[in-house]
C-alpha cells in the first residue's frame, strides 16, 4: 500500500489530520477549487452526487464544505473510498485508493480551514448521461411494474421477467444495474435465459444430423449462479406464497448485478458478454424492509460492443453451501475449490458472505505445484461489495485449482450479528451466510491433440 510521510499531527475539533513539519504559509495552503475538487471528480463523484448511493454530494464546495471533518476521519483511516484487497496479493484496475499524494493534499485542505479558493479554477465537473456511468446506454430494461415493497417483515426474493425481443445475438461491451428505490434494494441479479431450441428429430439414415452436444464446460466441478436445492426446497415448504416465485423455466446465464458499492461492469477490449436472441430477462430482487412501504421499478443498461468480440465473457460461482457456523465461533473457515478441466483466463473475482463473514482468501494452485493468494480481503464489508478486476488476467492452464477460504465471526464480539445464540447455515436472508465467489473468465483456445506417434 502506498503511504506518505508526515512530520506531525495536529488536532481540529478533536480530528487527528496531518500536517508538514512547519507551519503552512497561505500559499501552501491547497483549495478546494484548484486542488480538491479534481480529486473527488476522479475518485469520489460517481457515488457521491445526487440520487447515488453516498450520504452526500461531493460536486461542489457548498455540498462538501459542511463534512470536511467527516471527510478527513474516512480519509485518513483508510475507509474512504472503500478498497479493502490486500495490495500485497495482486494489482487490480478498478482499485479505488487514494495515492499518498492524494491523501495529503485533502487532508491540509481540512487543516488550512478547508478554504474554496478561487471559484474560476474549478475543473469541468464529471458528466453523467442522465445518472450513467457507462455513458448513454444503447437500451435499457426496466421491470414490468413499480413492485409495491412492504414496511415491514421478511421478503423473499422475487423473480421477474422481462423479454429482450432481441432479433440476434447481441454482445455487451459494458452494464449497468440501477436500483429504483436503493433503500429497500439489498441486492439486483440479473440473468438471460435464452428461448428453448427445437430438438432436431432423430434419424435413422447415416447421412443426417447428430443432435447438437452440449459444451464442454472448464470445470471438473460445474459451477452455476443458481441457488442450492436446500433453499429452494425450503422456499417450496413457506405458508405465504411468493407472489414472483422463481420461474420454472429456469434462470439461465448471468448478465449483470447490483449490491452496494457493485452496479457498473466494463468488460476490456475485445471481450463481450453474450445475450443469446430471443433472451428473457430474470431479475431476481432482494428487497429489505425499512419501516416505511415503498415501490421499486429497478433497470439494467447495456452498451453494446461495436463489432463481435474475440473473446466471450463467462461468469459464474464458486460456492460451499453445505456448512454450519456453531453459535459463538468467533472464527470458522469455510473453504471452496475446484479443478479447470480446460486453459482459462480470470478476470475478476467478487467474493460474497453476509454480515458474519470477516475476510476472505483465494488462492490458484497451479498444476506444478506452485501455489499463490490472488486475493485477499483482509476485512470483508457486507456494505460494499467489490468485484476486484486484474490489471493483468490470470492464465489457469487446465488442471489449476481455484479455492476460496471464508471467515466468519458468530460470536457476540461481531457487533452485525444479528443472533450469536444459533448456530447459523446457507442462506438467502442477511441473518442466513453465503460462501459464493463470482468470477468472470474467457476460454482459452484448446491446444490440439497430441497423437501417439508424436509422442
Amino acid at each position: 500500500m502506498k503511504r506518505f510521510v508526515v512530520a506531525a499531527l495536529v488536532t481540529i475539533g478533536g480530528l487527528a489530520v496531518s500536517s508538514l513539519a512547519g507551519a503552512q504559509t497561505a500559499g501552501d495552503v491547497p483549495t478546494f477549487s484548484k486542488d480538491v475538487a479534481p480529486i473527488f471528480f476522479k475518485n469520489c463523484t460517481s457515488c457521491h452526487r445526487p440520487g447515488e448511493i453516498a450520504p452526500m454530494s461531493l460536486l461542489t464546495y457548498k455540498d462538501a464544505r459542511p463534512y470536511a471533518r467527516s471527510i478527513a476521519t474516512q480519509v485518513s483511516k483508510g475507509t474512504m473510498p472503500p478498497w479493502h484487497a490486500d495490495p500485497a496479493h495482486g494489482e487490480f484496475l478498478n482499485d479505488r485508493r487514494l495515492s499518498g499524494s492524494e491523501k495529503d493534499t485533502i487532508l491540509r485542505w481540512v487543516q488550512g480551514g478547508a478554504l474554496e479558493g478561487d471559484a474560476g479554477q474549478m475543473p469541468p465537473p464529471p458528466v453523467y448521461p442522465d445518472g450513467w456511468q457507462i455513458g448513454l446506454p444503447d437500451t435499457v430494461f426496466a421491470l414490468p411494474e413499480a413492485y409495491p415493497v412492504p414496511a415491514s417483515g421478511t421478503i423473499d426474493y422475487k423473480y421477474f421477467e422481462v423479454p429482450t425481443n432481441f432479433a440476434e445475438d447481441r454482445w455487451v461491451q459494458a452494464f449497468q444495474v440501477r436500483p429504483g428505490t436503493p433503500s429497500v434494494v439489498h441486492h439486483v441479479i440479473v440473468y438471460a435465459r435464452p428461448p428453448k431450441r427445437p430438438q432436431p428429430p432423430a434419424s435413422n439414415d447415416a447421412g443426417g444430423q447428430a443432435p447438437p452436444q452440449r459444451r464442454e464446460g472448464p470445470f471438473a466441478f460445474a459451477p452455476n449462479m443458481d441457488e442450492p436445492d436446500s433453499v429452494k426446497n425450503a422456499a417450496a415448504r413457506q405458508d405465504t406464497p411468493n407472489d414472483r416465485p422463481a420461474p420454472e423455466a429456469g434462470l439461465g446465464g448471468f448478465v449483470g448485478g447490483f449490491a452496494p458499492g457493485q452496479g457498473v461492469r466494463v468488460f476490456q477490449p475485445g471481450s463481450a458478454l453474450k445475450v443469446p436472441a430471443g433472451s428473457t430477462l430474470i431479475f431476481q430482487i432482494h428487497y429489505t424492509a425499512n419501516g416505511k412501504a415503498t415501490t421499486d421499478r429497478s433497470v439494467i443498461g447495456f452498451v453494446f460492443a461495436k463489432e463481435p468480440p474475440k473473446q466471450e465473457v463467462i461468469t459464474a460461482a464458486l460456492v460451499n453451501a453445505n456448512f454450519t457456523l456453531p453459535a459463538g465461533a468467533a472464527n470458522t473457515r469455510v473453504d471452496a475449490e475446484m479443478t479447470l478441466n480446460r486453459d482459462v483466463t480470470l478476470w475478476s473475482l467478487l467474493p460474497h458472505t453476509h454480515v458474519r463473514g470477516r475476510r476472505w482468501e483465494i488462492q490458484v494452485t497451479y498444476p506444478d505445484g506452485r501455489n499463490d493468494v490472488v486475493l485477499a480481503v483482509p476485512q470483508y464489508d457486507f456494505n460494499w461489495q467489490t468485484d476486484y478486476i486484474f490489471k493483468e488476467p490470470l492464465k489457469l492452464p487446465k488442471g489449476t485449482t481455484l479455492r476460496s477460504s471464508a471467515w466468519y465471526d458468530n460470536s457476540s464480539a461481531n457487533r452485525s450479528n444479528p443472533d450469536p445464540s444459533i448456530d447459523v447455515h446457507w442462506g438467502e436472508q442477511t441473518w442466513e451466510e453465503m460462501q459464493f465467489t463470482a468470477f468472470t473468465f474467457t476460454l482459452d483456445p484448446q491446444r490440439p491433440a497430441t497423437s501417439g506417434a508424436q509422442q
